[in-house]
């Protein structure tokens, strides 16, 4: 393994704090949607977003995903059937009545019109393990990595003025075979992505506070 000098650019303190406040402001304002205007916009802006994905820690290195973007329409269509069946299975059979009651307060059931709206479709898989020419390589740490990639997805599309859903019907097989995966990949997440409608609305939603999610010791 060959190493390189970190390139590390070092801010004054006073600069450090500015700049997490306004990166705090700026993601207080990050919210997830459902209704998507189908108004489009360049896939460099995906792409860009992917690609920082991709700059994740991941364990020993293995970056143990593929992002699919899905734009035609047809392959929207058919993901949209496809989700909607799973959905509908989940919402009259497969939910439980707690589950059930703690969704209320989004009013969402198994209709789910934003696979077919938004411009793109993401779908973030995990790679269990690599396939080679020497056979399958085990990979490391694979939920935790996949999970903070996607993390600095949806960071990365809000930066650039987009709107998001992290979708995930369940099973979510269907995408596999949709999208024609190899085996050793596994769909974790649907995220349609797009400007809001114009008439898009968002639960009054209250976050916990400070204190409530961190201990300094």
């Amino acid at each position: 393994m060959a190493f390189q000098k970190l390139h590390y650019n070092q801010l004054s303190e006073t600069k450090m704090v500015r700049e997490s406040e306004l990166f705090l402001e700026r993601f207080n304002q990050r919210r997830t949607i459902r209704d998507f205007s189908d108004k489009s916009f360049p896939v460099e802006i995906i792409q860009n977003a992917i690609k920082t994905a991709s700059s994740a820690p991941s364990g020993a290195n293995k970056q143990p995903w593929h992002f699919v973007i899905v734009k035609d329409s047809a392959v929207k269509k058919e993901i949209r059937i496809a989700a909607e069946k799973e959905e509908k299975e989940f919402y009259e059979h497969r939910a439980s009545e707690e589950w059930l009651e703690d969704l209320n307060q989004f009013e969402t059931d198994w209709h789910k019109p934003f696979l077919e709206i938004a411009p793109y479709l993401i779908v973030v898989f995990k790679q269990n393990y690599d396939l080679g020419s020497d056979g399958k390589r085990k990979n490391y740490y694979v939920n935790e990595s996949v999970g903070i990639a996607s993390g600095f997805l949806l960071v990365a599309l809000h930066n650039a003025g987009l709107a998001t859903l992290t979708h995930t019907p369940s099973p979510m097989g269907f995408l596999e075979k949709i999208l024609k995966r190899p085996e050793n990949e596994k769909a974790v997440l649907l995220i349609p992505v797009g400007y809001p409608a114009e008439d898009a609305k968002v639960p009054d939603l209250k976050k916990k506070s400070f204190e409530d999610i961190s201990t300094t010791i």
